[in-house]
């Protein structure tokens, strides 16, 4: 005998269910009720019809009543609710616009209610111009009002996913958009740095932020509606989009004896069945075991919907399926940006009281020699004995595989060991040979082995200043770009000759960019018997975590809604990138791509464009790294250029307009003379002459004249690879045989290996497009310096000026020490 199935509800769950079943038993009768006029359509992507990426409004509809029918013979009611179930008669009460209110009887029952928006008990709450998203016919009334005449602005309320999107996708119809968030962040399943980056990018891309803000009423007003804050502003809006959450629409239940959880969902077991038996429930109105802990929650996710409805069809047609539960792996899409997250996030994690690590690594989507690469930050969560716990990632591209890929370890029990061994796809325009999963796995593997402590970006504050030293490892140009305050400053090449500018009995806490310069100088220091710990994610993901919202200026409103003791009515404004310091028109003069190079790349490719340009002239500059938003705005104030534009485009590029010579140039020299730095380089090894060559590259990019000195060995990084016809005394070439002749020769000071090393130094800066010391070297002259061979050096060791690079200047330490007295900085290499 054939079983009489009843579906209530359709979209992911229910219609998964019905075509599964149809499926696996020809012969059953099989009803959908859906109260809404569209039975299957795509819930997910009705944002992006608002903003027209999807701009065909039919494509929303995954399957209508008569497809249905057609294809899978179930019998559809649209425009029918469920409101009451006897489950002692097996039967429910439907109330249908078509034939009134009538019961149905079941064999098997299946819900899939879904979810419905909140809409808090505020004043005003029934105001026309409020809108949820939840149908289409939501959409149609949300999409009906942009298009209507004059208006401008919008507020969004709710920063999680579906707040995100709307206010995403109502900029890209031109509205202006103001999103309010009560908590201190956007999207609380991320972590509050990595939800930093993209509440930044939603900034960037002109939405306003306010966050910590509670919305206490609406107001309406003679054009458009007034929504009141706690503080007593009220803001002005043509329409309001209300997105703080959603809750299990299930209270047609509660006469039912379906077991209900505290905040109404379903409660289900393994197999979906409900505590009533012959009721089975799906989809975001149920409440699912968690499957890292273990724990009960509810996670209202399109994927996890349509697998509940596949296996409750499973288990009416007699398979054993069950459904172990969600580790609610999601993504989004902000502007250019992705963000993604599987498994737990720190809030979790100490909300449960569980032990945990982190690691957070910036690497880059692909091979970063090859166009369109850019930084991934990537956030891992694991136990102390390496079990995986949750990770997230945010970035232009790449994001998603990446997180699928640890979500799919997670749910097999991995450790993090078993990262650092997967082998993944790679090819230049799709990874690198170590996988950015890889590389979080070996980062956290370092840290659980004891190779590496760290400490966090939110630890600073419990820093004892008089008991450590907050050690900068970076370039002295990116400290000057940037630095954590109270920092000092010795660049990581430099620190094996610095040391004793460090006291042994203090803790050192060390930081560099991302986090990688930042764990070779913990190893040079802890194995030199230093306590020392190193930032995670460097400075990248501190300065990443101090974003705050720009302040919204209150404006004067003759309307103030009635209420004479509320504060004046802020019409938010408009949020524009960084406009122009002339009110003259903008115009570009030069352009320069800088796309794929690397810190301090791009900074030396914009000096050596700009000094090509008269005063007043104009340069757009597109680069690819994520930290040249902020180091463009630094260097610009160095150099006393003018920073007309900036902004983020599409493809995460940064694109920045900069005018020469329009302002005058900081300077930290009391005495306000052009700032110099000269260096001596006694040093013949490779990586002493590329730390020497990349601070003076550095250097001579922030505007200052550079002066290098090679004396003694360091004469070698300065010699010519030809051997030259010039004559010498027997000593001169006993010299010459022994001394490596010219940069490509040189070998390293530690780990030389045999002439191994240098080639894994080569490799490892092209592979990081980081230039090679030969073109550091015409990357200084081409910028200025002054490059000087020490005559008495020549003379000891017999080499000639013929045998020196021609762009070579010959002096004395008289020489020396008179650029050196007119210098604020002064280094010895």
């Amino acid at each position: 005998m054939s079983k009489k199935i009843l579906i209530v509800g359709g979209v992911a769950g229910g219609a998964s269910a019905a075509a599964r079943l149809r499926r696996l038993d020809e012969q059953a009768e099989i009803i959908i009720f859906e109260k809404g006029p569209y039975i299957s359509f795509a819930n997910c992507g009705l944002p992006y019809y608002i903003g027209g990426s999807i701009d065909d409004r039919e494509r929303l509809l995954v399957q209508t009543p008569q497809g249905m029918a057609d294809r899978f013979r179930i019998d559809v009611r649209i425009s029918s609710e469920v409101i009451s179930i006897d489950p002692h008669k097996r039967t429910v009460t439907i109330q249908s616009q078509e034939r009134g209110q009538y019961e149905e009887s079941y064999d098997e029952l299946i819900l899939s209610p879904g979810a419905k928006p909140i809409v808090p008990d505020l004043p005003g709450k029934d105001n026309p111009l409020i809108y949820t998203v939840r149908s289409i016919p939501d959409i149609d009334r949300i999409k009906e009002q942009i298009n209507a005449d004059n208006n401008q602005y919008s507020i969004v309320i709710g920063g999680g996913f579906i707040g995100v999107e709307m206010a995403e996708n109502l900029k890209e119809t031109g509205l202006n958009v103001t999103l309010i968030e009560g908590n201190g962040q956007l999207l609380t399943p991320f972590d509050a740095e990595l939800a930093s980056a993209l509440a930044q990018e939603m900034e960037q891309n002109g939405v306003n932020l306010l966050f910590s803000q509670r919305v206490q009423g609406f107001h309406s007003l003679e054009q458009g509606i007034g929504v009141e804050l706690a503080d007593g502003h009220i803001l002005t809006a043509d329409l309001v989009i209300l997105a703080i959450g959603v809750t299990p629409d299930t209270s047609f239940l509660k006469s039912s004896g379906v077991s209900l959880g505290t905040r109404g969902h379903i409660i289900v077991n393994e197999a979906l069945e409900s505590s009533v038996p012959h009721i089975y429930a799906v989809g975001d109105a149920i409440e699912v075991t968690e499957t890292i802990h273990g724990t009960k929650t509810a996670i209202p996710l399109a994927g996890p919907a349509n697998k509940q409805g596949r296996i409750v069809a499973d288990r009416i047609a007699g398979l054993s399926s069950i459904y172990k539960g969600t580790q609610g792996t999601s993504i989004i899409k902000v502007f250019g940006m992705t963000g993604a997250t599987t498994g737990s996030n720190e809030k979790t994690l100490k909300r449960l009281g569980i032990d945990y690590r982190t690691v957070i690594v910036h690497p880059a989507s692909h091979a970063s020699y090859y166009p369109g690469s850019s930084a991934i930050t990537l956030k891992l969560l694991f136990n102390p004995e390496g079990k995986i716990l949750g990770a997230q990632a945010v970035g232009y591209d790449g994001v998603d595989k990446r997180i699928d890929d640890i979500a799919v370890a997670i749910h097999f029990g991995a450790h993090i060991r078993d990262l650092t061994e997967l082998e993944l796809s790679y090819a230049p325009p799709y990874s690198s040979a170590k996988d950015p999963v890889n590389m979080a796995g070996y980062a956290a593997e370092n840290i659980m082995e004891g190779r590496v402590e760290t400490f966090t970006y939110d630890q600073l504050s419990e820093r004892q200043p008089e008991q450590s030293i907050l050690l900068d490892v970076r370039s002295e140009l990116e400290h000057r770009n940037g630095n954590i305050p109270g920092s000092i400053n010795i660049s990581v090449d430099e620190l094996r000759q610095r040391l004793n500018e460090l006291d042994n009995s203090k803790e050192i806490w060390v930081y560099c960019q991302v986090g990688l310069r930042g764990y070779t100088a913990s190893q040079i220091l802890r194995q030199r018997g230093l306590s020392v710990k190193n930032l995670s994610g460097g400075f990248k993901t501190y300065r990443q975590a101090q974003f705050q919202p720009a302040p919204i200026s209150s404006v004067n409103h003759d309307n103030h809604g009635g209420k004479k003791d509320i504060k004046p009515m802020i019409e938010a404004p408009k949020l524009e990138p960084i406009k122009p310091t002339s009110e003259q028109p903008q115009r570009i003069d030069n352009e320069l791509n800088v796309c794929g190079l690397s810190c301090p790349g791009p900074l030396i490719q914009v000096k050596q464009k700009m000094d090509q340009l008269s005063n007043g002239e104009t340069l757009r500059v597109k680069a690819s790294d994520p930290g040249f938003y902020e180091d463009v705005k630094a260097w610009a104030t160095m150099s006393g250029s003018a920073l007309l534009h900036l902004e983020r485009i599409k493809g995460g590029i940064i694109e920045a307009v900069i005018a020469k010579n329009s302002v005058q140039p900081i300077s930290d020299s009391p005495s306000h003379h052009d700032p110099a730095s000269t260096m001596v380089v006694f040093s013949g090894d490779l990586d002493k002459a590329i730390a020497s060559l990349i601070i003076a590259n550095g250097a001579a990019a922030s505007g200052r004249k550079v002066t290098m000195f090679f004396t003694f060995w360091g004469l070698n990084v300065i010699r010519k690879h030809q051997t030259q016809p010039v004559s010498k005394t027997m000593i001169g070439r006993m010299f010459d045989m022994m001394l490596p002749r010219g940069s490509k020769k040189l070998g390293m000071s530690k780990m030389n290996m045999l002439g191994v090393g240098p080639k894994i130094i080569r490799g490892l800066m092209k592979n990081n497009n980081v230039p090679s010391l030969e073109e550091l070297i015409e990357s200084v002259i081409a910028q200025g310096a002054e490059l000087v061979a020490c005559q008495m050096s020549m003379d000891l060791m017999g080499i000639q000026r013929e045998e020196l690079i021609d762009q070579v200047t010959i002096g004395g330490v008289g020489y020396y020490l008179g650029e050196a007295s007119q210098a604020n900085h002064n280094l010895f290499i």
